[in-house]
């Protein structure tokens, strides 16, 4: 079978020297991964109307799974937000959840037929200007929705990306909200986490050996749980909203009823297919997004092959689906956290799957000491480093047709979610492309050679296409009665039949005026015998050579 032959030919291509000789890179970043990764995962599973068990699953399917058949280097997968309205209307729509775990599965099998089809190439039609809005929009989301974490107040849960909440509430009056539930605890922690943050970004921290070896994150998660226990017997004490909350199995058998299998009864439920399919396409985009958004943050710059990718997530979803898990995608925050932790290799996404299901079988006791507001802490540097100022700066220097979808993007995110928020951008973005190419002048000129003769020579660049149409046909227009006008093809490889089309009513227009015509066709493709599409190229002199159209 196509997976089977899929999964044994990447396992053979993972060289186990290049993984594991970057360990002390990657153990500590996956460390840092698992601990963002724990709340996501049960806030994420908490929104979508799912067990919050099977957000943890995804989570270890996604790290472990995914992350060794994956071509992406620094990719890490797991729970997304962006498919949790999705999950939670699928679910009611089902009527069980185990009638949503077969479409899970069903869902992850169209997803590798989409990389066997080489679906993948989609990523790549994404420009750079929308990426880097969209990076900048989930750091400032991350530092929006984070805030309120910090200050106590829990009621959006961890995760949440999407501008409208389900509790009524959006983004910004969340912050609102807030201050009528300041938990002291919570601030002191906060305020502690992001002072040992900033000390272990300093210079000097980085020249001392110890403070290479131990994460400022796990560091910042410990003093937070003691702090929390000290607290306990206090007036500041946290409560259960404010702390990680992963279920906990008392025996093995208890452990073992927190996983769920499909209803198979179900295949022929037309409702399932639907379900599936919306799955495929939602979490396929939303992968190639956060792929191509990592490539760009990785600091090797390395290319994770797409279709790879693809058919990676296809089989992550059908193990994920089998054993009572939620959807899986690639997702930003966790990959861009394990980059900025120094991350090298598919090997920290590796770990902090196994991290993730030993610590939930092991001591799930421990992690639910863990207080939300030091993650807090943790996820605002994440988003600083997203969203620096420095980007905002780079992106205006290179013009507003880069400035301004890099920006409309980065609203849109933030004010609606993140796959509306990319349409947007990409439309913006596709409009500055068009507006571009409809200025962009063709070249027209009088051919010096022959200036005494009153000679006009129109060059067409490689691609044309209707968007010059008005230009050319202004141009032509204004060669004067009794002078020669040479129109030059034979660069072109792509004209447009309305191009075409006004070319061969000049010419007989033309004869009324006493213009002379010369057309010079592109070899074995000439401008008449091939009609062809796409884009004008146009450099016009429209001071000297272009007056403008007389009502007369």
């Amino acid at each position: 079978m196509p997976i089977f032959n899929f999964i044994f030919s990447t396992m053979k291509t993972l060289d186990s020297n290049s993984i594991f000789k970057n360990l002390k890179n990657d153990a500590p970043a996956s460390i840092v991964v698992f601990l963002v990764a724990v709340p996501l995962c049960l806030g994420i599973a908490l929104a979508s109307g799912a067990p919050l068990f099977s957000g943890i699953i995804a989570g270890v399917i996604g790290g472990i799974v995914v992350g060794a058949l994956s071509g992406s280097q620094l990719g890490v997968s797991g729970p997304a937000a962006g498919l949790a309205v999705i999950v939670l209307t699928a679910i009611q729509d089902l009527g069980a959840f185990d009638i949503f775990l077969l479409a899970v599965v069903i869902g992850g099998v169209f997803q590798f037929i989409l990389g066997v089809l080489r679906a993948g190439i989609i990523g790549y039609y994404f420009p750079s200007s929308v990426i880097k809005g969209m990076l900048s929009g989930i750091g400032i989301i991350i530092i929006l929705k984070q805030i309120p974490h910090a200050f106590g107040y829990d009621k959006d849960y961890e995760g949440s990306l999407a501008f409208a909440q389900p509790d009524g509430h959006n983004t910004f009056s969340e912050l609102y909200y807030m201050l009528e539930a300041i938990s002291p605890g919570a601030v002191i922690i906060t305020l502690v986490s992001l002072l040992i943050l900033i000390l272990w970004e300093q210079p000097f921290m980085k020249k001392i050996k110890a403070f290479n070896l131990i994460q400022g994150p796990l560091v910042v998660v410990l003093l937070g749980i003691a702090l929390g226990q000290i607290f306990m017997s206090t007036s500041v004490a946290l409560n259960s909203t404010q702390i990680v909350s992963i279920p906990v199995a008392n025996d093995f058998a208890g452990f073992l009823n927190l996983f769920s299998l499909p209803d198979f009864s179900q295949w022929n439920n037309p409702q399932v297919y639907i379900v599936a399919i919306t799955i495929a396409v939602v979490a396929s985009l939303e992968t190639l997004l956060c792929l191509e958004a990592t490539d760009k943050l990785d600091p090797y710059k390395r290319v994770t092959p797409a279709n790879q990718e693809l058919k990676a997530q296809g089989i992550g979803n059908v193990i994920s689906g089998l054993i009572g898990g939620l959807p899986i995608t690639q997702v930003i925050v966790r990959s861009s956290t394990n980059i900025q932790s120094g991350g090298r290799t598919k090997m920290s996404a590796i770990l902090h799957g196994v991290i993730l299901v030993v610590c939930a079988v092991a001591i799930p006791s421990f992690l639910n000491m863990i207080p939300l507001a030091s993650l807090a802490a943790i996820l605002f540097l994440v988003g600083y480093k997203l969203a620096k100022p420095a980007l905002f700066k780079q992106m205006y220097k290179m013009g507003w047709s880069y400035f301004i979808p890099f920006t409309v993007t980065i609203l849109a995110i933030v004010f609606t979610d993140l796959l509306m928020g990319i349409g947007i951008g990409m439309a913006v973005a596709i409009f500055y492309i068009l507006l571009n190419n409809y200025n962009k002048p063709f070249l027209f000129e009088r051919d010096e050679k022959s200036a005494a003769n009153g000679v006009y020579r129109i060059k067409l660049a490689e691609d044309v296409t209707f968007l010059n149409k008005a230009n050319i046909q202004r141009a032509l227009n204004a060669v004067p009665n009794n002078k020669k006008v040479i129109i030059d093809g034979s660069q072109s490889i792509n004209i447009d039949k309305d191009v075409i089309e006004i070319v061969e009513e000049f010419e007989i227009n033309a004869k009324l005026k006493n213009i002379e015509v010369e057309i010079i066709e592109r070899q074995m493709k000439g401008l008449k015998a091939k009609p062809i599409n796409d884009f004008v190229k146009t450099i016009i002199d429209t001071e000297e050579l272009i007056p403008e159209p007389s009502l007369n």
